[in-house]
């Protein structure tokens, strides 16, 4: 059995005399340990599925498992725990006003009721598991360049030990260099904690450094799923080829191998 199994799940957003259904019908299938991308342009619907698992939103339809337990029904402080999410602009998703060390120990308390010199502990692991200094425990958000913000938001992610994170655009804020880093981090991590990832993107390359499967989406609907080298180096759904159609690739026998088919010929 998957850690996360979804079955036809859907969301329908309604205002102003308008109907979005920014999902439809999604599945898929989560491992521990291991990584599936959610690709797709913007409006594609991945951040919206992202934030119904990570109980963020609430499906308008289909199930949804965690671990053999329904993942859409009420939400108590274990299941809080299990399921972390890593945003996009760390800036925006860390408290202005507090240190690093405040950051770090809410979850703790709140999630994993840790406190006093237990968490101390923990905070200090949680930084050098990140690569952060411990001199940073009394910094403020705005005294860390972005790359140390997200290792921030990715300790507090961690930091009760969650079996599974899902984390939507985590690097796309950050310049590439930096992204590099965080992606080899990422990997790091997951080997060393087990968790799973549910990894939202548009960036192939780092997709092809962390993916193990890859779901395609295209309004709110799955186009086309499977293995990341398959996905990637072979697709066989024309918006998957016109997507990677789009990305500069060195190899032209790769490019020619994302082309949508009513352009090989061209």
């Amino acid at each position: 059995m998957a850690l996360l199994e979804l079955r036809g799940i859907s969301k329908t957003f309604t205002g102003r005399g308008r109907t979005v259904h920014a999902v439809r019908g999604v599945d898929l299938d989560l491992d521990s340990a291991s990584t599936v991308a959610l690709v797709g342009e913007s409006g594609s619907g991945k951040s919206t599925l992202g934030r119904i698992v990570a109980g963020l939103h609430r499906a308008s339809g289909g199930t949804a498992t965690f671990g053999g337990a329904d993942l859409l029904g009420a939400w108590d402080r274990e299941r809080r725990r299990s399921v972390q999410m890593v945003f996009q602009h760390p800036f925006q998703s860390l408290d202005p006003r507090w240190p690093v060390d405040r950051i770090l120990r809410e979850p703790l308390a709140r999630l994993s009721g840790l406190r006093g010199s237990a968490a101390d502990r923990r905070v200090d692991e949680l930084l050098d598991q990140v690569g952060l200094p411990t001199a940073m425990r009394g910094r403020l958000p705005a005294e860390l360049s972005g790359g140390q913000q997200q290792r921030v938001a990715i300790a507090r992610a961690l930091a009760p030990r969650p079996d599974l994170v899902v984390l939507d655009e985590p690097t796309s804020g950050l310049d590439q260099s930096v992204r590099g880093r965080v992606v080899d981090l990422l990997r790091e991590l997951q080997q060393e904690t087990q968790a799973a990832y549910l990894f939202i993107t548009h960036d192939i390359s780092v997709v092809r450094r962390i993916a193990d499967q890859v779901v395609v989406m295209h309004h709110g609907e799955v186009a086309e799923r499977g293995p990341r080298t398959a996905v990637l180096d072979h697709p066989q759904d024309d918006y998957t080829r016109t997507l990677l159609a789009a990305v500069p690739v060195a190899d032209p026998r790769r490019r020619a191998r994302a082309l949508p088919r009513h352009e090989e010929t061209r």
